[in-house]
């Protein structure tokens, strides 16, 4: 099995955010919400803690509840010596957490979940000021797959990173799948997304959404990317892939065979290192933008 360890690439990533914050200077704050009690996202708030504070960026993690979570949020907007925020999912997990995302200053998403970085995803505008200065944020794991994905054969150096690859990618969540497949057709993929709805083609011209099989995604895409947080899922079998096909498992779960991975050309069995280091990169590029200086200032959210 080729695998791509995830670690190389966020150790990259991390050394260079450490890097710039010593050089400069910077006395940058990130503070956390956590309300779940379940040990992931507690071992997750944890592991992030400790990213932060690696790379010389103070961390505040808060413990809140469903009642005060939005109270607490909405202070952290208005401190000026909070520069990031970061919020640990599930909240009420369900439509609620949406309101939450949205809850959040976007020039303190350090994840880049709220609806004003989404739309701008979406739109496709690589910028948030008319005098293009301030790229927009990406959400961060997201970004980290595309990230992993300039390490492979998948990524050009010439026109579009991704012109000319055909993906399969199964999740479309707000959170991972639908932006995820927006920034690889934006970069010149045809994107296969799938639900348990069944699945869609999406380009970057081309607004039908027609349909298509799961066999004929799978059978077309020399890249395949997985994130399905449940074990009812179908998981890929090896005679549905493409020879050489790079494959990406987001989800905590195993969403390949075993055979799968084997015939894989690549394979990435996680991405959550990169997500966190995206994040600490948001939040550098956040502060830098934003928070830096008098003038780069915004009315508060």
């Amino acid at each position: 099995m080729n695998k791509l360890d995830p670690d190389i690439l966020a150790s990259f990533h991390r050394d260079d955010v450490a890097a710039r914050i010593q050089a400069k200077g910077y006395a940058l704050h990130v503070t956390g919400f956590l309300v779940s009690e379940d040990k992931s996202c507690q071992t997750y708030a944890e592991y992030t803690r400790a990213r932060c504070e690696a790379v010389g960026l103070r961390f505040s993690l808060v413990t809140a509840t469903q009642a005060n979570v939005a109270e607490l949020i909405k202070a952290a907007n208005r401190d000026p010596g909070v520069h990031g925020i970061f919020v640990y999912y599930p909240i009420f997990g369900d439509a609620r957490d949406s309101g939450i995302k949205d809850l959040v200053d976007p020039y303190k998403d350090v994840e880049g979940l709220c609806s004003h970085w989404m739309q701008k995803l979406y739109a496709n505008e690589r910028f948030d000021d008319p005098g293009r200065l301030h790229k927009c944020l990406l959400p961060c794991t997201p970004l980290a797959v595309l990230k992993l994905l300039e390490e492979t054969e998948a990524h050009s150096e010439v026109g579009l990173p991704f012109s000319g690859q055909t993906v399969s990618l199964f999740n479309r969540s707000d959170v991972v799948g639908k932006p995820l497949a927006h920034m690889l057709a934006n970069d010149g993929a045809l994107v296969y997304s799938f639900d348990v709805d069944g699945g869609m083609a999406i380009t970057r011209d081309d607004p039908s959404r027609q349909a298509v099989e799961r066999s004929q995604a799978l059978r077309e895409s020399n890249v395949v990317i997985t994130a399905v947080p449940s074990r009812h899922f179908e998981k890929i079998r090896a005679d549905e892939l493409r020879p050489g096909a790079v494959c990406i498992n987001i989800s905590s779960l195993q969403n390949f065979e075993e055979e799968s991975k084997d015939k894989a050309g690549l394979y990435i069995p996680r991405v959550g290192p990169v997500t966190v280091a995206m994040c600490l990169r948001n939040a550098l590029r956040l502060f830098e933008d934003h928070h830096l200086r008098p003038e780069a200032g915004h009315a508060p959210f």
